[in-house]
């Protein structure tokens, strides 16, 4: 059995459940990391709502992997109580979907409060958060982001020490492309955080403008390659960012989206991402399903 899972972010493909489907069966990727659908984020998603999106997914043989939930993603002078509610709500919806990994972020400080204050701040609602998904059975997977406190290498480091567990319900998410957005190199990152990688964000970059994954300075290629000798197991996610579709526009992202293929219909720079990361994938020599 493959220890690789591979889903996409299929709302960059189109808003509507029926274009995510098409999309992710055109890919030949039966798992989707579902951030928004029907142009309605998973943190507000309604119950029946989210029931029938469900009936539309097992027809078409498509699983959840994760929520690709913008919790962490406000300051931390915002009422993190948003974030606890947003938390709840994908708790009711994990039975619903069957899905029950959620990604996070760790707060933005746009207020330039000294560091210690904003790590000690960002890192105690992660615990709550932690605790809370706990109860609810949810996992947490944390993203490092540009400008949140789990931006750069070291910051990631001290959420990982203070927070992950193996097998625990806080676990660390490795994006290339956000690591080469913020300056840093994405292959001296990984020798400093493979042992704490949990999930992969097939996301790639050169010059601030994203590129498929495979195709930038984000040192993709090496990196998987390594994670193979390593035995390393987990779930990876297609996050294209070819173009700043509306459903990527939303996340306030870095960098650059690619004039070539922004100029595609979202289908097509979907498409063309998902091909190349499954490309690189069957590549490096890796079993994925």
């Amino acid at each position: 059995m493959p220890d690789w899972t591979l889903s996409a972010f299929s709302d960059e493909a189109g808003a509507s459940c029926e274009q995510q489907i098409a999309a992710l069966q055109r890919a030949h990727i039966s798992r989707m990391d579902l951030r928004s659908i029907d142009n309605v984020n998973c943190t507000v998603l309604p119950v029946p709502h989210a029931k029938e999106v469900r009936k539309k997914l097992d027809a078409a043989g498509i699983q959840v992997q994760m929520f690709g939930s913008p919790i962490g993603k406000i300051d931390i002078a915002d009422d993190f109580s948003m974030d606890v509610e947003k938390l709840k709500h994908l708790g009711q919806l994990a039975p619903v979907l069957g899905c029950h990994a959620v990604r996070i972020f760790s707060y933005y400080n746009k207020t330039n409060r000294p560091h210690d204050a904003w790590r000690d701040e960002s890192l105690r609602r992660l615990r709550e958060l932690s605790a809370l998904a706990d109860t609810l059975k949810l996992v947490l997977y944390h993203e490092n982001e540009r400008h949140i406190f789990g931006d750069l290498c070291e910051d990631v480091q001290t959420i990982a020490r203070e927070l992950r567990q193996p097998g625990g319900v806080f676990r660390m998410i490795f994006d290339f492309d956000n690591y080469t957005q913020s300056g840093e190199n994405a292959w001296e990152n990984w020798v400093r955080l493979g042992r704490v990688t949990d999930a992969f964000h097939l996301k790639d970059s050169r010059g601030g403008q994203h590129h498929p994954a495979g195709q930038g300075d984000g040192y993709v290629r090496e990196i998987l390659v390594d994670a193979l000798k390593r035995h390393w197991k987990g779930p990876l996610a297609v996050e294209p960012h070819l173009s700043h579709s509306g459903a990527v526009a939303v996340t306030g992202p870095s960098g650059r989206a690619n004039m070539v293929y922004s100029k595609m219909p979202l289908a097509e720079s979907f498409h063309i991402a998902c091909t190349a990361a499954t490309g690189l994938l069957d590549q490096v020599g890796a079993s994925y399903h």
